[in-house]
């Protein structure tokens, strides 16, 4: 059997996990079987002589969790003494060489990377701040803060405030904390939506430190139920509320997470649709997205983009991409539904 066979064969293996097969909504599992030297291996000879064989390098790659991933380039670097990262980028390019190198990234690093590029290039990318700090949980937050000053040897707060100001940094540097209450606290639900009403609909004028406030601080599930009684309270949805009464970057990010706070999938169709329904692709975006998620929730934002566009993300990902580049992006989106 050759290489392009039984990588073939292997990534079509029946995935067993411990737990309930329905509880892993990632497109992207742990192989079975794994073997990180035959897999080094195998990149090398890919990689060996006149061209790249890219869809080895893209099958095997995409088929591997990221913890498997960081197990092959450790076995590379031990049975050829270099960098498989570097091996990888001397003989790739262009979009997919920037897509296998996020593969090969870990995933709290990946992150912080995202968010140093976006602070740290000409002007501030504030839709890539947005994202991540409206979607990551509070371990994830806090770890990516851990990683951003192992790698690149600065705060991730004090770099913000540098770039950001006024309530839309007062937002991120709560976010940032990763410290969101737990629950629900049922005897303020009602108070809550009282005081978001009263901060913005109600009054002339906004207040909004109190949004902040309550949309920074309080559990998922609490918003969820405060959503509801604000509907009931005055009859409209918190978000028509946050487009009312804010503007600008504190309106994206207050919106960001109420988005998130009812459904994390959602907020993430919502992000793949607008990256390729524009003209010209956010492959920015588009890419930041797909790599992230695959080993979190893809399923369930493949079933978000299904319901609400009409259309399956696989085919809308082979109507807006090409080549080589296309071909990991179906493989990290798993089959067509």
């Amino acid at each position: 059997m050759n290489v392009f066979n039984w990588l073939l064969n292997s990534t079509r293996r029946p995935f067993k996990l411990r737990c309930a097969e329905n509880s892993y909504r990632g497109s992207v599992r742990p192989f079975v079987n794994f073997d990180a030297e035959h897999d080094a291996n195998i990149l090398n000879k890919a990689m060996k002589g006149i061209g790249t064989d890219e869809d080895v390098v893209l099958m095997l790659l995409s088929a591997r969790s990221n913890d498997q991933r960081q197990q092959i380039k450790a076995a590379y670097k031990k049975a050829f003494g270099k960098d498989l990262v570097s091996a990888l980028k001397s003989e790739l390019g262009g979009l997919f060489e920037d897509l296998i190198v996020a593969l090969m990234t870990p995933p709290t690093s990946y992150d912080a990377l995202q968010l140093h590029k976006a602070l740290k290039g000409a002007g501030t990318e504030d839709d890539v701040l947005i994202e991540i700090m409206a979607s990551r949980t509070g371990e994830q937050i806090k770890d990516i803060v851990k990683a951003y000053k192992k790698e690149f040897n600065g705060k991730l707060e004090k770099d913000i405030c540098g770039d950001t100001s006024g309530h839309y940094q007062r937002l991120l540097v709560i976010l940032l904390q990763g410290s969101r209450e737990e629950g629900v606290d049922e005897e303020n639900v009602e108070k809550d939506a009282k005081d978001l009403y009263a901060a913005g609909e109600g009054k002339f004028g906004t207040d909004e430190e109190q949004f902040i406030t309550i949309l920074g601080n309080r559990s998922a599930e609490h918003l969820r139920k405060v959503f509801d009684a604000y509907k009931e309270l005055c009859g409209s949805d918190i978000e028509d509320s946050v487009e009312g009464e804010t503007t600008g970057n504190l309106e994206n990010l207050l919106l960001a997470v109420v988005k998130c706070a009812r459904s994390v999938p959602q907020f993430f169709a919502e992000g793949l649709y607008k990256s390729m329904r524009r003209a010209g692709t956010d492959d920015g975006t588009l890419m930041r997205i797909m790599v992230s998620r695959s080993e979190a929730d893809m399923l369930d934002i493949r079933a978000s983009f299904k319901r609400t566009y009409g259309a399956s993300l696989h085919t809308t990902i082979q109507e807006d991409t090409t080549g080589d580049y296309q071909k990991a992006l179906l493989y990290l989106c798993g089959a067509n539904d």
